[in-house]
């Protein structure tokens, strides 16, 4: 059974993300990867969203710069918990990625992480999942505990 999906807007976005696959890893928290625009591939995108919770998903991080539009999109679609990663691109370098997703409205949450904070989209996603697992729960606070020590 998978936990984390995560979905990039951009194929371009994928040195991007590796921080979050990364941290993943390193908790063993399994996962999975799709590109899939909110514009150039909407029904794709939905579909992702839709059916991730009966593919055994439970947290979900978009990853998208410039509009980003795609966590709300995947938002809207689920109702599992949606990590916002906005990612720095074009000429605001990143601030409108960062206003798109912070700004979801009433009834459609998303969390949001800092500009490229891709390492802290998945801490926060092994927070979560945390929640229902004892033994990610304690993996989690001896990282934290070592953070101390660095």
């Amino acid at each position: 059974m998978l936990s984390v999906r995560i979905i990039l807007g951009s194929k371009s976005d994928i040195e991007k993300i590796a921080p979050a696959v990364e941290i993943l890893d390193l908790f063993h928290v399994k996962h999975d990867l799709h590109i899939s625009s909110a514009h150039r591939d909407p029904e794709n995108t939905a579909l992702l969203a839709k059916n991730a919770e009966s593919e055994g998903i439970k947290v979900i991080i978009a990853a998208a710069g410039l509009a980003a539009h795609l966590p709300g999109v995947v938002a809207a679609h689920t109702c599992l918990p949606v990590i916002g990663l906005p990612l720095a691109s074009g000429a605001l370098n990143g601030i409108d990625s960062l206003y798109s997703i912070v700004q979801m409205p009433a009834g459609v949450p998303v969390a949001c992480v800092a500009i490229g904070g891709a390492k802290n989209a998945a801490l926060l996603a092994v927070q979560i999942l945390s929640l229902a697992d004892k033994g990610l729960s304690e993996k989690f606070k001896l990282y934290k505990s070592a953070l101390k020590n660095a």
